[in-house]
């Protein structure tokens, strides 16, 4: 069994990194593909510019997802969620969810089963939304924008959280309490920092793994 694992491990890295490359070949080739058909060449500068603006936010926010996420979503999922996209929106929550409905902890070999099976389902039903969307798109506006409904869109991805949030926190209410007051008090006061979520995500779990260990050394957990 554990040569098993071993093999089924070195497996998913081995075709987990060439996905992983094909993706980002994929990514680049659009661009590089309209610039060759137009001739029309970005300027080196312009890009660098745009660049310097940028790129240090999402490598930083790419760091932080990648030693967040990965011990939750294991070795499989991680790279099915990292080449799909939308982790902390969609790939996170499904897998937590999945697992928590499964009985089963993050870290473990079942863990691991649940997590890439909720990713894998999460990726196909987005892209099968997302294509259904795009069809629908011109004849839906006028009721996607519609003042009644608008409220409730706005509302979706609070609300996702929301419906996680009840379920860690009723099980472990005394070590939510220094992340959660932290984070309430962070956007009173900075308000402009709610699109920041990528990076207070590791910021809360930080806090979290603090209050838990003082809780725990003063016998309270």
């Amino acid at each position: 069994m554990k040569n098993t694992g071993r093999n089924y491990e070195d497996m998913t890295h081995f075709y987990g990194r060439i996905w992983i490359l094909l993706a980002l070949g994929m990514i680049f080739s659009f661009p590089a593909a309209a610039c060759i058909y137009y001739d029309a060449w970005p300027e080196l500068e312009a890009v660098a510019k745009g660049l310097l603006g940028v790129a240090p936010i999402f490598w930083t926010v790419g760091f932080i997802e990648v030693i967040t996420f990965v011990p939750m979503l294991g070795t499989a999922g991680s790279y099915l969620a990292f080449v799909t996209g939308n982790l902390t929106n969609l790939k996170v929550p499904a897998a937590l969810t999945a697992m928590e409905n499964a009985h089963v902890k993050p870290g473990t070999e079942e863990g691991e089963v649940i997590s890439t099976i909720a990713v894998a389902t999460s990726s196909i039903v987005t892209t099968a939304v997302i294509a259904i969307g795009v069809a629908l798109l011109v004849p839906l506006t006028p009721i996607l924008n519609s003042p009644v409904l608008k409220p409730a869109f706005d509302n979706i991805l609070p609300s996702l959280f929301g419906g996680l949030a009840v379920v860690y926190v009723s099980k472990n209410w005394k070590i939510s309490i220094a992340p959660l007051v932290f984070m309430v008090v962070l956007f009173l006061l900075v308000p402009s920092l709610s699109g920041s979520v990528g990076v207070l995500v590791p910021v809360g779990a930080i806090i979290a793994i603090a209050a838990a260990r003082v809780l725990y050394k003063k016998g309270m957990l």
